[in-house]
């Protein structure tokens, strides 16, 4: 099935950004809006503690199982929301460069966040995603 999501790049904005500025989805296409995937386990127990890598690994799972659910994968994403409980930017690097190796060549538009506290106990890092198919 051909991808609704259209990223878009421009010559005059940098070239270095893992990222595409902006994405488009055709009108007819069905956006799916995600709810923040958390590194959550089946039992609610917090996956990861103390590892930014292994959390943002354990969102990723979590929304692609939700992505999937509603009929769509990680390159039906149109863009992410990634919040990082900390303030230091490696903690912050060390979250991205898992969330992007997971989305490939598809380089949706992102935003990093460094945000004071999430919500379980011990939860270092969320995903938000918005996504968009055509049935």
């Amino acid at each position: 099935m051909p991808s609704a999501v259209s990223l878009i790049r421009s010559p005059k904005l940098s070239s270095t950004a893992q990222y595409a500025y902006a994405a488009t989805a055709p009108a007819h296409a069905r956006l799916i809006f995600l709810a923040g995937s958390c590194p959550l386990e089946l039992d609610g127990s917090v996956s990861g503690l103390g590892n930014h890598a292994a959390q943002a690994q354990k969102c990723l799972q979590n929304l692609q199982i939700a992505l999937e659910a509603a009929g769509a994968n990680l390159n039906d994403v149109i863009s992410t929301r990634v919040l990082v409980a900390s303030t230091a930017r490696e903690d912050l690097v060390s979250a991205w460069n898992v969330v992007r190796a997971a989305f490939g060549d598809h380089e949706v538009p992102s935003t990093l966040l460094g945000v004071s506290v999430l919500g379980y106990a011990g939860q270092l890092v969320e995903i938000e995603a918005v996504a968009a198919v055509l049935d």
